[in-house]
């Protein structure tokens, strides 16, 4: 691989620190090969850096015996930005001297390294923009997140000796952002130095006095998966977890694309037709209306089977189906009930089981709609969110299963839409305080075209969130 540059002609370097044993855990696997929603730890935080724009090469710094188990999860699910395999040492900074040496020297001098923890997935891209951006300015740069609670100092015998204002303390996060030159000198320096004994890059450069360090702020949600609690945690942030789309790819991806749509002539449905079509897409409309509803798992395969035929392939099937009732539980009719599950949940099964063969074909997309009140359960709303609930672990589901395939589903999540569903259940609403069909419409485009799989996109005025 061709290492490519940034406009300024500097390489930015992730080295994924990933040499740790796990021990803390107490479990046999290291724990960056633990699974979460459906992939390993790494495989998650891999991710991250392989999609953003302005990280154009990927170390990775391994211990010995997990090599082998790494180079067969690469081959597994491909991650095109990684370019070497490093042996970790027995420590952080054995480990981190590693990535440093991988740069080349020629390249040294134009070079950012970016030094990332493996087990931290949730690590966003704005975190990683920032710290990129900063590394234009400043020689080192760390992530931090305010102290809330009070830290003390105490002695080798646990009594405190002090207690520092935590206006000023910040807990640290990684990446930690490097000019590659001055982090080398940094080490080499160390070398020499019998009384160096630090854990954290940034305290070389410290030490050292090699330049300043600029700290960009991190996320709570950036966490470090160090004890079996922190699994826990994980794996309720993956459950609920969005960070920036940005634009997303071009809507004139659409362009050629077979796209099904069904719940296609109202409010969403209708408006992923008309933007669709003005973009190129070859779309394809269903709705109960129209003699097609989800919740009759016959006629959703009849209906791929007719754009099958018509237009020899399917690249991207949504649905837009859904049915919003409200009421006690106790109140509710039992019939109404299970009209609203058949459509909100189980249509959402029957579309994917009929959409899967034919996207298998295609390497296609999907996309279902899920609702923030999935989160949460809701009084007099019980029914409704619970299946918005259900259709979020659907998802998280299927994208493990279809993975091997190269079968994306994602689940969109829109803030308050001005459909005729919610006019009809809630009434008149400020427009202003809307979100318009359209703009749900094109995250829903983008979101079929990105290279994602497994996620909740929430939609918002102005941007959408994943």
């Amino acid at each position: 691989m061709s290492t490519s540059t940034s406009n300024n002609g500097t390489t930015n370097y992730a080295v994924i620190l990933a040499a740790g044993s796990g021990e803390r855990m107490g479990f046999s696997t290291p724990k960056q090969f633990l699974k979460l929603a459906g992939r390993t730890v790494i495989e998650h935080t891999l991710a991250v850096f392989q999609a953003h724009p302005q990280i154009h090469e990927i170390f990775i710094v391994v211990s010995a015996k997990d090599r082998l188990y790494l180079e067969e999860l690469l081959l597994k699910n491909p991650v095109p930005k990684v370019t070497k395999l490093l042996n970790g040492g027995a420590t952080r900074k054995d480990s981190s001297w590693a990535g440093i040496c991988a740069v080349p020297s020629d390249r040294l001098p134009n070079a950012n390294l970016l030094m990332h923890d493996a087990v931290r997935p949730f690590v966003t891209r704005r975190i990683i923009s920032e710290t990129i951006d900063a590394l234009g300015r400043h020689a080192a740069v760390d992530v931090a997140v305010p102290a809330v609670d009070t830290i003390v100092s105490v002695d080798g015998e646990d009594f405190i000796r002090d207690i520092p204002d935590r206006s000023a303390l910040r807990r640290g996060q990684t990446p930690q952002g490097f000019r590659a030159a001055v982090l080398k000198k940094a080490h080499e320096l160390s070398h020499g130095d019998p009384h160096c004994e630090v854990t954290d890059d940034c305290k070389l450069i410290l030490n050292y006095n090699l330049g300043d360090i600029y700290v960009v702020r991190g996320e709570e949600k950036n966490i470090k998966i160090t004890y079996p609690e922190d699994l826990f945690l994980a794996d309720k942030i993956f459950q609920v977890n969005s960070s920036t789309l940005e634009d997303g790819p071009p809507l004139r991806r659409v362009q050629d694309k077979v796209v099904a749509v069904f719940g296609a002539t109202k409010g969403i449905g209708e408006a992923l037709m008309f933007l669709g079509r003005e973009y190129g897409g070859r779309m394809h409309g269903f709705a109960a209306s129209t003699g097609c509803d989800v919740s009759d798992a016959e006629a959703v395969e009849r209906a791929l089977a007719g754009v099958l035929q018509a237009e020899g392939r399917i690249d991207a099937v949504v649905n837009t189906a859904g049915v919003l009732r409200s009421g006690r539980l106790a109140d509710r009719d039992p019939a109404d009930i299970e009209r609203e599950i058949a459509v909100n949940y189980l249509g959402s099964i029957n579309v994917v089981r009929a959409a899967l063969p034919h996207l298998e074909a295609t390497r296609g997309g999907i996309c279902l709609f899920t609702s923030s009140s999935f989160t949460r359960g809701r009084s007099l709303y019980s029914v409704y969110s619970s299946t918005k609930a259900a259709i979020v672990n659907l998802v998280q589901g299927i994208a493990e299963e279809t993975a091997p395939q190269g079968v994306r589903i994602n689940a969109i999540n829109p803030e308050r839409t001005a459909t005729p569903m919610r006019v009809e259940n809630f009434g008149p609403e400020p427009p202003e305080s809307l979100l318009t069909a359209r703009e749900v419409a094109e995250a829903t485009i983008k979101t079929l075209f990105a290279d994602f799989s497994g996620t909740v996109v929430d939609v918002r005025r102005k941007s959408a969130t994943l």
